[in-house]
């Protein structure tokens, strides 16, 4: 069996999109009530209650989670408010635990399946179980690694399987806290539509504003539920204080949100249409990218007989310059115009290279 032989029926158990929400961390047996309270009560349809019990940092002597004891608490969780549980295993200890507690949902952190070691450690553990497993995509844009982790898990006979799309890591500053770099999360959910995709905001943004954003746009693209940190307290939490939203909140975020239509039908010749128009305008920027690029070669060889430079830092100056103007007049965003400049006149260094390189 494969990938895209699953049939993941385990997703048809849950009202679409499915919520799945709760503090970052469990923190104490009250905190964890009264947020599985005051999610209850709220608006938001949350379907699973999500806590981490193992804390990954990335320096020690912070906050690594209260272990064990937390499974108690999530089992209260169940038993008092009827919510599904969900949490993170990091290794076979954490999966054992989590078994013997009854958790119903578990997931693979993003620095667990960026190593490939650990997924196969983890995936030994949870061998034949029929719980959900979800894994977050690699911190690191490495859509193999993504895929890997799965085939991991499916070797070991593990077949109810989801990811989960939480942004990947970058040594830039944005806007968020990890890039969501969607394509990549499109190329998994165009090869393995049949895996249900998760997106977590929460991570992605890093703090509360952007979350409703990001969620309206996984959802335009069809994913099936979210993964959102909610807390009964979010300033004093004791960890990612910064991107929780109380229970209320979240109620009026999912709320506003717009669930998109996945059937086309009726719509065929019209988006037919449009469709062939876009492709093309596709076909005519290849054509001009690629006049582009042979003159590119031609400026390579010129600064190749006079000895230039490569790179000229004025130059660049000017194409971000004319790149910001270009968006104001067009209303396009600054920050696509600038993506697609910089992208092509990194292509026309490395066409040049390969001219100064070869004699």
């Amino acid at each position: 069996m494969n990938l895209n032989e699953l049939e993941n029926n385990w997703i048809k158990g849950f009202e679409k999109p499915v919520i799945i929400a709760g503090p970052c961390s469990a923190e104490s047996e009250s905190q964890m009530l009264e947020t599985a309270k005051r999610l209850k009560e709220s608006d938001a349809d949350v379907s699973v209650f999500r806590a981490g019990i193992w804390k990954p940092r990335t320096k020690p002597n912070g906050f690594e989670g209260v272990g064990v004891i937390g499974l108690n608490w999530l089992k209260k969780v169940k038993e008092e408010y009827g919510f599904k549980t969900a949490t993170e295993v990091a290794n076979a200890h954490h999966v054992f635990a989590a078994l013997e507690a009854d958790v119903d949902v578990l997931w693979i952190g993003a620095r667990s399946t960026v190593n490939p070691f650990t997924v196969q450690e983890i995936a030994q553990a949870l061998r034949g179980i029929d719980k959900p497993v979800l894994v977050k995509n690699p911190v690191n844009p490495d859509l193999a690694l993504w895929i890997g982790a799965l085939e991991r898990l499916l070797g070991q006979d593990v077949k109810n399987l989801g990811v989960i799309h939480r942004g990947f890591s970058t040594y830039q500053k944005t806007k968020y806290r990890n890039i969501p770099n969607w394509q990549i999360a499109l190329d998994f959910k165009h090869q393995f539509p049949n895996i249900p995709m998760f997106i977590d905001p929460s991570h992605i943004c890093g703090n509360r504003t952007g979350l409703a954003g990001v969620t309206q746009e996984a959802f335009n693209v069809g994913y099936e539920g979210a993964i959102i940190e909610s807390h009964c307290n979010p300033d004093e939490a004791w960890s990612d204080a910064s991107q929780q939203i109380t229970p209320e909140v979240l109620a009026d975020m999912i709320n506003s949100i717009q669930i998109r239509k996945s059937d086309i039908s009726g719509y065929e010749d019209e988006m037919g249409k449009h469709r062939t128009l876009i492709s093309d305008l596709d076909f005519q920027l290849i054509e001009l990218l690629s006049q582009r690029m042979k003159i590119s070669e031609k400026i390579g060889t010129l600064k190749k007989e006079n000895n230039i430079a490569i790179f000229q830092p004025e130059r660049w100056r000017i194409i971000a310059d004319y790149a910001a103007q270009k968006a104001n007049e067009s209303g396009m965003s600054h920050e696509f115009i600038e993506k697609v400049f910089k992208a092509i006149h990194e292509e026309s260094i490395e066409v040049q290279n390969k001219i100064m390189i070869n004699k």
